[in-house]
């Protein structure tokens, strides 16, 4: 699948796997920043993508940020936005975080979308979980 992207800022060095195999994307800062504890900010990536219809794009925590305590929220792209990729990181550590320029700051997955149809009913068919929640199988 071809996806195309068009650079907004300077800066902005465009997303690419960092190994064959990977899921993600890598999504780097255009910004140098100092994340403090409990803070949460919008980091503009500087490009644009253009991926076909029956696609989401979702933008997902770099695993050795997650260990700090940064993760990445509200990370759903439709195929319809042509506007500037985003990255809204908060701080959920005790520590400050630094972001420098070119710093790895996410990850973008592309995925095909599954689309439903809603339909509303009376009763749900039964399963051996049932209503079980997290935690339903011990520990």
């Amino acid at each position: 699948m071809k996806v195309k992207i068009k650079k907004l800022k300077e800066n902005t060095v465009i997303p690419s796997y960092a190994h064959p195999g990977d899921a993600g994307l890598d999504l780097r800062s255009v910004e140098d920043y100092k994340l403090k504890p409990g803070e949460r900010k919008i980091f503009y990536l500087g490009f644009a993508i253009e991926f076909p219809s029956g696609y989401v794009a979702l933008i997902k925590d770099r695993g050795s940020m997650a260990k700090a305590g940064i993760h990445s929220i509200a990370g759903v792209v439709d195929s319809s936005f042509r506007g500037e990729y985003m990255a809204v990181l908060v701080n959920l550590g005790n520590e400050s975080y630094e972001i420098k320029k070119g710093d790895r700051i996410a990850q973008l997955v592309i995925l095909p979308l599954a689309r439903v149809d809603i339909e509303e009913v009376d009763e749900l068919t039964s399963t051996s979980r049932g209503e079980g929640q997290m935690g339903s199988t011990g520990k």
